[in-house]
């Protein structure tokens, strides 16, 4: 028997989100305030009613910029301020795995009491012309032995553990076109997205000029601006409110396992981490990977869902490339495995897990619209790499108790 993390006693009642730009037309700061009344306006709720705050504000850049917060970050504090609001809780997770680092501290903070109503927001910032620009003239510390051969950066990081990929499992980038053509075929469906009315055809993918071998430009997501906001309180308080609630099940991290250089990510570190992370994660939220109807992988690079797929055991380690295929992750199709129906951050933009999130509270809220799926009970939403983030549960339900054999 397990005990789900919090008992599952934690909900999201209400949201909002923002327009994806490349550059907003207004200052980051004001977009995260106006985003944040419209989700606590949407949870039924006032300002005032709103007494903690979370978020995890890091840029994820690998440049070199200026935190300047209500510009280019917005944490906790400042979204508090400038709502009007003395919360009794504020906090920021710094650690890895960004949003479900956010999304356990406010369970953390309802549950324990040290707050009743939780706005947790994520805002994301792209400077104009200057996203990964590093002034670095020299290369000290760690860096000093991979950034003056060239290993700099996240394209180097990534192309590392893919192309032991495809050489150990016999893949190739065709394969790849799939995952990236889904993407932003859901996407492109999604009014708020970047990419919408932007759909990507295979072709188009694997005409694309090769960045960094074997990462093309479409492996990548896109730099941009936008802001997404959630309010969560206890599933007793959730009930008296006017969306159906969706509840934490569970939530797990990893870490790599083993010290390396900064951006040396083999791919076995990789594995051995996310199978650690999936097995803390199915025991934290009571259930298990066939039990999973919306996956929301996390794509800030294509190869993320190969290793995610994998990982959380969702398919055959080393099957992945062969998994996509045929339909298997099609949205539309009935019983295909719909891990990116959301778009994720190929299809919307660098929001940094949000797509991942906002996927999930939508279709087990029933408030999709027209892409609402039919089964929608148990969602997983995953951010970063599977040795270097998280992945929350989230179920319909309050409290999901099964016996299993272990």
């Amino acid at each position: 028997m397990s005990r789900p993390s919090g008992g599952g006693q934690v909900a999201i009642v209400g949201y909002a989100h923002s327009q994806v730009w490349r550059h907003a037309p207004r200052p980051l700061g004001a977009v995260a305030v106006d985003t944040a009344r419209a989700a606590i306006t949407d949870a039924g709720l006032k300002p005032d009613d709103i007494d903690g705050f979370a978020t995890a504000a890091l840029f994820p850049t690998a440049g070199a910029h200026t935190v300047e917060d209500g510009v280019s970050t917005v944490t906790a504090q400042w979204l508090a301020d400038h709502l009007g609001v003395t919360p009794r809780y504020a906090a920021g997770f710094q650690g890895i795995g960004q949003l479900p680092g956010a999304v356990a501290l406010a369970v953390g903070a309802i549950t324990s009491g040290a707050a009743d109503y939780v706005l947790l927001h994520r805002a994301l910032h792209n400077p104009p012309g200057r996203y990964h620009a590093n002034p670095m003239r020299t290369a000290a510390g760690a860096q000093q032995w991979t950034a003056p051969q060239g290993f700099f950066g996240p394209l180097a990081m990534i192309a590392l553990p893919y192309n032991e990929y495809l050489q150990r499992y016999r893949a190739s980038r065709e394969a790849m076109a799939t995952v990236v053509a889904e993407a932003r075929k859901n996407g492109a469906r999604i009014p708020w997205s970047y990419w919408h009315g932007k759909p990507l055809s295979r072709d188009e993918y694997l005409s694309a000029p090769v960045i960094n071998d074997p990462v093309c430009r479409y492996d990548c997501d896109l730099p941009v601006d936008g802001v997404a906001a959630f309010v969560l309180t206890s599933a007793e308080r959730a009930r008296d409110l006017p969306h159906r609630p969706v509840h934490v099940a569970g939530l797990a991290f990893a870490a790599p396992p083993r010290p390396r250089l900064p951006l040396h990510w083999p791919l076995d570190d990789i594995m051995a981490a996310g199978t650690g992370l999936a097995g803390r994660l199915w025991a934290s939220a009571g259930v298990g990977p066939d039990e999973v109807d919306l996956p929301q992988l996390y794509d800030g690079f294509s190869p993320f869902v190969y290793f995610w797929l994998e990982a959380l055991g969702l398919c055959p380690v080393g099957e992945a490339h062969r998994f996509v295929q045929d339909g298997r992750i099609d949205s539309d199709r009935p019983g295909g495995l719909p891990v990116l129906s959301g778009g994720g951050a190929l299809g919307n933009g660098r929001m940094h897990g949000l797509p991942q999130m906002i996927e999930c509270y939508l279709q087990l809220s029933g408030r999709a619209g027209e892409r609402q799926r039919e089964r929608a009970t148990v969602g997983v939403a995953c951010q970063s790499s599977p040795h270097f983030g998280g992945a929350v549960v989230y179920t319909t339900e309050p409290t999901r108790e099964r016996s299993r054999a272990r």
